[in-house]
């Protein structure tokens, strides 16, 4: 599976304790050759340090390791290069397989065996690859495009397309490619913008997403004279023409650059709200106070450098970093990465989870969060 099947409701479903042991398999992979014919390998090697793992573990009954082993061979065998992105991310529990490619590189090659899948790569996909629509226009058609990460789909819904047909000169026909400038100067040009927004206002209010518009910079303005907020209120708008009849691959190449900036505007504003939060001392920062934050329900706002990961072992009710090798004991339970764990209560109690570049939060210990409320005293 991709992105454009990550929902709040699959990933909660994810989230969901499974019989030990559930483990994870994180592999980043190559788009093309020579690269990615190494890739199955990469994989098999993976699967077979798990087994051993798994030999090793004497929490893990033999009839428990053979079933979690074959429903990862069996994911081997459904998987198809083709499909492959930048990253393969394989869960299998007792009874159940799946498998997700990823458009994001992960890092290195990982193996989780734990009582929960490790969501992190995927929340970090989904956060950077929320749903949006892409509306391309001309005088004589609007075609609205669905997109998920790098994935756009044509809209057959809320009247879209919007054809206008009317019969056009040399001139106009010029016009499509900045030739000349029309300006949308008659009525039935202007009632064919209209019809256009009154669509676009149909599908925000019924699914709200980010809206990237795409047109020749005089359509761009008479689709804001003529319309409601809707248009005005574009994330971004893209001064290109000639893709009202373009196929979808050319369209997202066309708003990738604005999208892009896009994303890097909502990191900006997340580390914009942390900075006003701390003004106002309503926020945490460092792994111990932003996990127990998480858990208790009180952020509103997770930001997280994307490839910070840690262990850490939980003694008295707080969080101190433990060696690569540390396992559970009497001094305390041992976590192998508690920022998956603090991103998931995050999750689970409907906090805003926005990752952001390696560094960016270097001044707090590379996560930090604002809170709900703050304790009295």
């Amino acid at each position: 599976m991709r992105t454009n099947d990550l929902t709040n409701e699959v990933l909660a479903t994810l989230r969901k304790p499974r019989p030990y042991p559930a483990v994870t398999l994180v592999l980043p992979t190559h788009r093309t050759k020579p690269d990615k014919l190494q890739d199955p390998v990469r994989l098999r090697n993976l699967i077979a340090e798990t087994g051993r793992r798994l030999a090793e573990d004497p929490l893990v009954p033999a009839s428990a390791r053979a079933d979690v082993i074959k429903q990862l061979e069996q994911a081997e065998n459904e998987l198809d290069p083709t499909y492959a992105l930048d990253t393969l991310v394989v869960f299998a529990a007792q009874g159940e397989h799946q498998f997700w490619h990823l458009p994001r590189r992960s890092g290195a090659e990982r193996i989780v065996i734990n009582d929960t899948f490790l969501t992190r790569n995927l929340v970090a996909a989904h956060a950077q690859n929320r749903p949006y629509w892409v509306l391309t226009f001309d005088e004589e058609k609007a075609r609205l495009f669905s997109g998920v990460g790098e994935q756009l789909t044509e809209e057959q819904r809320f009247g879209f397309p919007v054809e206008h047909e009317t019969e056009l000169s040399e001139r106009e026909r010029a016009s499509r490619t900045g030739d000349f400038t029309t300006g949308y100067r008659d009525e039935a040009a202007l009632q064919h913008l209209r019809d256009v927004d009154a669509g676009l206002s149909k599908v925000l209010e019924t699914e709200p997403r980010p809206l990237l518009i795409a047109g020749l910079q005089h359509g761009l303005t008479a689709l804001a004279d003529v319309g409601t907020h809707t248009a005005r209120n574009a994330l971004a708008t893209v001064p290109k023409g000639g893709l009202a009849n373009a196929r979808p691959s050319v369209v997202h190449e066309a708003v990738a650059p604005a999208r892009a900036e896009s994303l890097r505007a909502r990191a900006d504003e997340a580390l914009a709200r942390l900075g006003e939060a701390i003004g106002r001392k309503e926020f945490v920062v460092g792994i111990d106070e932003v996990w127990r934050a998480a858990k208790e329900g009180r952020l509103s706002l997770l930001v997280v450098e994307e490839p910070y990961r840690q262990k850490v072992r939980l003694t008295g009710g707080h969080l101190s970093p433990a060696a690569d090798d540390a396992v559970s004991d009497e001094s305390g339970e041992v976590y192998d990465d508690i920022v998956d764990e603090t991103v998931e209560w995050a999750l689970s109690t409907e906090a805003e989870v926005v990752f952001v570049a390696d560094g960016a939060l270097a001044e707090h210990d590379r996560i930090a969060g604002v809170v709900r409320y703050t304790w009295a005293g």
